[in-house]
């Protein structure tokens, strides 16, 4: 699988331009999921938000407005009980998932539980778009100051596809607490490699390699 691991979506041109180089065509010629699930777990999300995510009227966090071919939704809550000879197929017919923000640990359990966690390795070329909570789902551990929904392990652990953490929304000016002494003292206590990323940057990740993309500011903390 293919990722770009954003903040705040597609939020410049070069975050653009990184997304059309994993697709390997134009935008207007991919066909895409969007997953909510996430912005059902988080103490903000309602079902307003769902809504604006999924019919592209959220523009400080772009990502269904794209102009996409074609434009489904894809609720993991809802896979567990329909069949996976059903889903599977609606997942590798596609070129891109749209991943919400909202609660990390929450789209984790449901990626689990839903079967698509299990179904990654074997999506070599679709390519994954992750908005904040969507993109932090991808790493080993999001951090006790991330924690919201309570996963029934108790644990912070999120999915390990990549070796780093991130902290999203850096300086972001509704997020004071978001500074980045903020973010040293997060990635203080992850143990392990972790970026902190503004909106207008993302992680592309491909062929095991990690590229950051960005027209605004972060930082890598390793430790």
């Amino acid at each position: 699988m293919k990722l770009l691991l954003t903040s705040a979506g597609i939020t410049n041109p070069s975050l653009q331009g990184a997304l059309v180089d994993l697709l390997g065509k134009p935008i207007t010629d991919s066909n895409a999921l969007c997953i909510p699930t996430a912005g059902y777990g988080h103490p903000q999300g309602s079902p307003g938000g769902a809504w604006r995510f999924i019919s592209g009227r959220e523009p400080r966090t772009p990502m269904c407005e794209l102009g996409w071919k074609s434009l489904g939704v894809l609720e993991l809550t809802a896979l567990p009980s329909i069949g996976e000879e059903r889903w599977i197929p609606w997942v590798r017919e596609t070129d891109v998932l749209l991943v919400n923000g909202g609660d990390a640990l929450y789209l984790c359990h449901w990626m689990r539980e839903s079967g698509l966690a299990d179904l990654l390795p074997s999506l070599h070329e679709t390519v994954w778009v992750g908005l904040s909570a969507g993109s932090m789902v991808m790493t080993p551990r999001i951090g006790e100051d991330f924690v919201g929904w309570k996963a029934p392990t108790g644990s912070d652990e999120t999915l390990g596809i990549v070796d780093f953490s991130i902290f999203p929304h850096l300086d972001h000016k509704d997020l004071p607490e978001n500074t980045l002494a903020d973010a040293e003292r997060w990635a203080a206590g992850i143990q392990g490699p972790a970026y902190a990323i503004d909106d207008q940057t993302a992680i592309k990740v491909q062929g095991g390699s990690s590229e950051v993309i960005s027209e605004g500011h972060w930082r890598l903390f390793t430790p």
